[in-house]
């Protein structure tokens, strides 16, 4: 297989560093690529979606999966897909929408591969009714270490360690995934706006679980009696027999048709989104959205993923890149999710706008990020003076308060602090030394956390 030594980076674009890239075009090219791993062992990578430093190997290989990337069945009658890890939600949902067919998890992009999204244990905006990725992942085929290809169950200890195991416990080459039954590819959004923080929790925690999906973008900027003002989104898919008789809808009720806008300029001005800038964005997208508006209907893409119309949007941020922080805490720790939002306000980080969401029950995986609580995710530029300093204040209030970080976005987390936000780690490294004695999967993120 060829191999070139090549610089890669996270999503984030922060700390770049070298790896051998190799692209496996068949199982037996990915066997042959892992027993050959080197010193520096191998890392599995899909579409480079990790915002850290998940998917980065310095030195060693990174072993690029989207080569793999077929549809094998898909069975009408138990509402499954088998397909190659390498494939991408965004080709799933190419092929399956047609067919009536929605995946019942999507992240905020869904230019991730199927294996990314279980190595990640992805959750989306339904995470309260459906939970992460993996829930509806019955089994997946792991090439581990040693090139043995095992078929892994759900609901048995390699699959926990697998699922939010970031691709350390080997490669996921196949999968099957429940499906969710659709009959358009419409949702039906209702937005409102909420006040301050105490508001918007308040309307998350009595909207119960009347629809699938609920999310919030919220101006962590704004400040005083405003602090933590949002507008909240939620919805639920269409039914055909909602759509008009004889409108371009009712004809096409299956469509997929991702909007796609020019790609952003390669060469970003640095420091474009400051505080003054992100502060008059926030100010004119709260103020421009609408104060209670119910029934919307939107496409699949402009509701799931308006970033993914935009190519290469994480240029945005500069040549210095940016820092997706994301935290989860668990009920009763709303005091703690406000103190970190007044911080994050007070110190006018300009982040345009962040996210909060509410989790249902925990995902079974040993390393999975979600917990019966609520989680906010915020982008930082990187070169924001002080950062560092700020965001490790921030991961102790977390740890303290019995939350985690997303390690699928981190990229700076001390090691110390991981076992107090995954409780189950001394299983992960145990079975992770069974699997692998040698240490053939390894990363940067493996690396700075000793996982």
């Amino acid at each position: 297989m060829p191999a070139d030594t090549v610089p890669v980076t996270g999503w984030g674009r922060t700390a770049p560093t070298a790896a051998r890239l190799i692209r496996p075009r068949s199982y037996e090219e990915a066997v042959a690529a892992v027993l050959d791993s080197g010193a520096r062992g191998s890392i599995p990578r899909g579409l480079g979606r990790a915002h850290g430093d998940a998917a980065q190997n310095a030195g060693g290989s990174v072993l690029d999966l989207t080569g793999l990337d077929r549809v094998h069945a898909i069975d009408v009658t138990a509402g499954t897909v088998l397909c190659d890890a390498g494939i991408s939600l965004h080709r799933l949902m190419e092929v399956l929408l047609p067919l009536g067919w929605f995946l019942p998890v999507t992240p905020g992009s869904r230019y991730v591969t199927v294996g990314g999204a279980i190595g990640a244990d992805v959750h989306g905006r339904d995470h309260a009714v459906a939970g992460a990725f993996s829930r509806h992942v019955p089994s997946f085929e792991l090439l581990t270490a040693d090139g043995r290809i095992r078929t892994v169950r759900q609901g048995t200890p390699l699959f926990d360690a697998t699922t939010g195991g970031m691709g350390l416990t080997g490669v996921i080459l196949t999968a099957t995934i429940r499906l969710l039954p659709v009959e358009t590819s419409l949702v039906s959004v209702d937005t409102e706006r909420a006040a301050d923080l105490d508001d918007l929790l308040a309307r998350l925690t009595t909207g119960g679980r009347r629809h699938r999906y609920t999310s919030a973008l919220i101006d962590l900027m704004a400040r005083g009696a405003a602090t933590g003002r949002a507008v909240l989104t939620r919805a639920d898919h269409v039914p055909l027999e909602a759509l008009e008789p004889g409108t371009r809808a009712r004809r096409h009720p299956l469509a997929f048709r991702p909007l796609r806008l020019p790609s952003a300029p390669a060469l970003f001005p640095e420091g474009l989104l400051g505080r003054r800038t992100v502060g008059l964005l926030n100010e004119l997208w709260f103020r421009s959205a609408a104060r209670a508006r119910t029934g919307q209907l939107q496409r699949v893409p402009a509701f799931f993923h308006p970033l993914d119309g935009v190519p290469h949007w994480n240029r945005i941020y500069g040549r210095g890149g940016f820092v997706r922080y994301q935290f989860a805490v668990g009920e009763g720790q709303e005091e703690a999710l406000g103190r970190i939002v007044r911080r994050v306000a007070d110190r006018r980080c300009p982040s345009f706008p962040a996210v909060l969401k509410r989790f249902g029950e925990a995902d079974p995986g040993w390393l999975s990020f979600p917990v019966p609580g609520w989680t906010l995710a915020l982008d930082l530029p990187a070169s924001l003076p002080g950062l560092a300093g700020f965001l490790d204040a921030l991961d102790a209030e977390v740890a303290a308060a019995g939350g985690r970080v997303c390690l699928a976005k981190d990229a700076r987390l001390r090691p110390d602090l991981l076992a107090a936000m995954y409780p189950r780690l001394d299983d992960f490294r145990a079975l992770r030394a069974e699997v692998d004695p040698r240490g053939v999967f390894r990363s940067n993120l493996s690396r700075r956390l000793t996982l």
